[in-house]
């Protein structure tokens, strides 16, 4: 027992010069507060905006609620390369290589053709004026809603990128088997606290993960803390294996299963549920509950697992955080995109 508690011990010493070195290191690189941004930018130029956001998404969450999670992925993955910039919905050219194949997001990032539907109908009303970075933050604002999220005011102004960052879709964006510690670092370097990601990761309360990001966790990779210390119940690991059959199945990779299996269409606090017993659906989100290194986040699951307020006040405060991630590029050589796909020729 005393060499169990000295090697906690010694964990815990770990986990917090890790931590500050993190902080450290991160601490200057993002300035997440953006003085170009306000809520009232399209006013007197747009005031419809928000108004045509929402009824667009309102239309595809009843067409298909998992629409809901397909845009907030995206506005995810967009703000986490090179900032909120819309970099993530540029198609590859001849003269751009975008994002959307990077191995990070290929076959992971759906809900563009919302985007465009958006984007049309605001050419009509407002040409040229609502940048597809704006469409994004809001229309992602209003699909938590629309699936009984919170709410919260979003800042716009943004402006598109004219490029794109493959090679930082591998660098900035968390996966699905990454260590605790890897994922808090990727967050810090974004401007965003442990907090911010906790509250962040509840997204998963509602979406799907492919099987090729939760193999190695129902097949006893234990390489993965999770799978030591929290194993998946005999039923619902009998249900995922049924869904993902092990490695060299052909074609196996892309079946899909909800990340929160008790109420996968709604967002609430159930993912956090999920993890309290052990069966967060990937390692990187079991990491946040099971991890050694998890006595921060651990309190935090907990903590929203009680009490869905306090749970939705920090997603919807995270949320303007992350929304307001900039790339300082695109106020000086951005642009508001006609279509979300292509730059402006």
């Amino acid at each position: 027992m005393a060499s169990i508690n000295c090697f906690h011990l010694r964990i815990l010493i770990l986990e917090f010069l890790v931590l500050v070195l993190i902080s450290i290191c991160f601490s200057s690189l993002h300035g997440i507060s953006d003085s170009h941004l306000s809520l009232d930018f399209y006013k007197k130029t747009c005031p419809s905006v928000e108004g045509i956001v929402r009824k667009e998404m309102e239309c595809a969450c009843l067409s298909d609620p998992r629409n809901a999670a397909l845009i907030l992925r995206l506005h995810f993955h967009d703000c986490f390369v090179q900032g909120c910039d819309g970099s993530v919905l540029l198609d590859d050219t001849v003269t751009l290589k975008g994002e959307k194949n990077a191995p990070n997001n290929k076959n992971a990032l759906k809900g563009f053709r919302i985007i465009d539907r958006i984007k049309n109908r605001l050419e009509s009303e407002c040409p040229g004026t609502v940048s597809c970075a704006d469409i994004l933050t809001i229309a992602a604002r209003d699909a938590v809603l629309l699936v009984g999220g919170p709410y919260w005011d979003v800042p716009v102004g943004r402006k598109d990128s004219k490029n794109a960052a493959y090679e930082l879709t591998d660098t900035n964006l968390p996966t699905a088997d990454e260590g605790l510690i890897s994922i808090i670092s990727k967050f810090i370097s974004q401007g965003l606290s442990v907090t911010d990601m906790v509250a962040l990761s509840g997204a998963h309360t509602i979406g799907k993960a492919r099987c090729v990001n939760f193999r190695n966790r129902i097949y006893g990779d234990f390489r993965m803390t999770t799978s030591i210390i929290d194993p998946i119940s005999s039923s619902y690991l009998s249900k995922l294996k049924s869904v993902c059959p092990p490695i060299g199945n052909i074609g196996s990779d892309n079946n899909e299963t909800s990340m929160d299996n008790v109420t996968p269409n709604l967002f609430d606090n159930s993912y956090y549920h999920v993890l309290l017993k052990g069966e967060g659906l990937i390692n990187s989100d079991q990491e946040l509950y099971s991890s050694f290194l998890a006595v921060q986040t651990k309190k935090i699951v907990e903590k929203y697992a009680a009490n869905t307020i306090a749970f939705f006040e920090q997603f919807a405060e995270s949320m303007v955080k992350m929304g307001n991630i900039t790339n300082p590029e695109t106020y000086v050589n951005g642009e508001v995109r006609k279509s979300c796909r292509f730059v402006n020729t």
